[in-house]
């Protein structure tokens, strides 16, 4: 026994430790490892255990195959995103520029831009897809907020409007790009498929279109391509364009336009904007979703904008009220290095005009590029009628290869692409055009 007498502090403690004590014995050994979250020896597995691998992206994932072969002939044909004659990654001189301008201003800070964005981003944003002179920029019937990247901004759009549209239901055409259904289906949208694509033409169905858009509910919305058409490189003639866009307001179907490559489809920035302005002219509403990643380079830097054009300018500060509410809680506010560069660039005459020249070389070597295979198809017998490759515009080409000809060609020669057959023609070089060739031909003469 111990000579001193236990404080009542000491007492409780001895009871408490007796408590545990007790409690501990009558437990069962194994109770702990009822917490799989646990870190102790013997925990149970992971409370992710159940969850299966996902397959990879079908586009990311054609990188992700080219990467692990080792063939010194391998040629990536998958990824959209521009290379150089020598298959590099460009980052244009003019980028660069601005950049640099940015890093010496010592004024600059790094707080938080507005949930809309950059001010000047914005407004210059919306001049470029609708035009200077555009009514619905001067009656301050446009809003535009700086989003994520095209991506980003169509998901914004496609939330914006599964809680405020009175229509729950897009059409997108047949095909799109792989992410647009999951975009708007996770946005809260029901997704429906127009006919676009025609395989045996290999240029548009739009007859096809036309029926699909007829039988519409009226007031869907409807997923347009500005231009360039993803993954197919088909677009309409503006005479077609002009018959969409009556139909489409005779049945008030609502146009989400999906703006990727202004600029960098015909190297003529107001061409490339015709469909955009063509449904802004008439006084009808729209939403269009603008991306920077092909048509200044800024593939990482993730800078978009989406534009929303209104009746009136209090529909329109109304409907910017509620846009932020929808990015508040989905990532605050966007990120200010990219949009500031954009802002740099636009707003200045001369830097303007240096964009302007690079974009239009950009278009110009992957015109080069559809015209150089057209002719090696050509000269090389291959079978089959192959003008639709300088017929389709943009960086893709949807070159009519079935999935068994596309596996034949990265098994026997190293090319990796979609299975569709879609090529990125900013992937190719005068240098590589005669190794697809050869694999193009012999895939079709071998496999039918």
């Amino acid at each position: 026994m111990h000579s001193w007498s236990a404080s009542p502090a000491d007492r409780r403690l001895s009871a408490l430790i007796r408590h545990l004590e007790g409690s501990s014995n009558a437990m069962d050994s194994d109770a702990i490892t009822a917490y799989p979250t646990s870190g102790f020896p013997g925990a149970r597995n992971s409370v992710f255990e159940h969850i299966v691998r996902a397959p990879e992206d079908p586009i990311l994932g054609v990188t992700v195959a080219y990467n692990k072969d080792t063939s010194p002939l391998k040629l990536n044909l998958g990824v959209g995103a521009y290379r150089t004659e020598e298959g590099k990654p460009l980052v244009l001189n003019v980028v660069r520029r601005a950049e640099q301008m940015l890093v010496n201003d010592s004024s600059r800070v790094k707080e938080y831009l507005p949930i809309v964005g950059l001010a000047d981003f914005n407004k210059l944003s919306a001049k470029l897809i609708l035009g200077a002179d555009s009514p619905a920029i001067q009656e301050n019937r446009v809003t535009t907020v700086q989003c994520l990247s095209g991506t980003g901004s169509l998901r914004v759009g496609g939330e914006f409007l599964a809680r405020h549209y009175h229509q729950r239901t897009i059409y997108i055409p047949q095909p799109t790009w792989g992410n647009h259904p999951k975009v708007f289906t996770l946005a809260g949208l029901s997704v429906k498929t127009f006919r676009y694509y025609d395989p045996v033409t290999r240029g548009l169905n739009f007859q096809g279109l036309l029926e699909d858009l007829r039988s519409a509910p009226s007031g869907a919305i409807v997923l347009l391509h500005a231009c360039a058409h993803n993954p197919t490189g088909v677009d309409p003639t503006p005479q077609q364009w002009e018959q969409i866009r009556q139909l489409m307001r005779s049945k008030a179907l609502l146009p989400f336009f999906d703006s990727a490559y202004q600029g960098f489809a015909s190297g003529n920035l107001d061409a490339d904007a015709h469909s955009v302005r063509l449904f802004v002219g008439d006084g009808g509403e729209c939403l269009i979703a603008q991306s920077y990643a092909k048509n200044m380079g800024l593939y990482g830097e993730r800078v978009g904008a989406l534009s929303i054009v209104c009746k009136s300018a209090d529909v329109a500060s109304r409907v910017e009220s509620q846009l932020k509410l929808v990015i508040r809680p989905m990532y605050s506010n966007p990120p200010i290095h990219g949009a500031s560069i954009v802002a740099t660039i636009l707003k200045d005459r001369n830097m303007y005009q240096e964009w302007i020249i690079e974009l239009k070389a950009m278009a110009d070597r992957i015109i080069n590029m559809r015209h150089q295979l057209f002719d090696a198809l050509r000269s090389r017998g291959t079978p089959g009628d192959w003008s639709h490759i300088i017929k389709q515009i943009g960086m893709f080409t949807f070159t009519g290869l079935n999935s068994e000809q596309v596996a034949f060609m990265t098994k026997e020669y190293h090319i990796y692409m979609t299975s569709d057959g879609r090529i990125s023609m900013a992937g190719l070089s005068s240098r590589t055009v005669p190794h697809l060739v050869e694999a193009i031909h012999a895939a079709v003469t071998r496999l039918v």
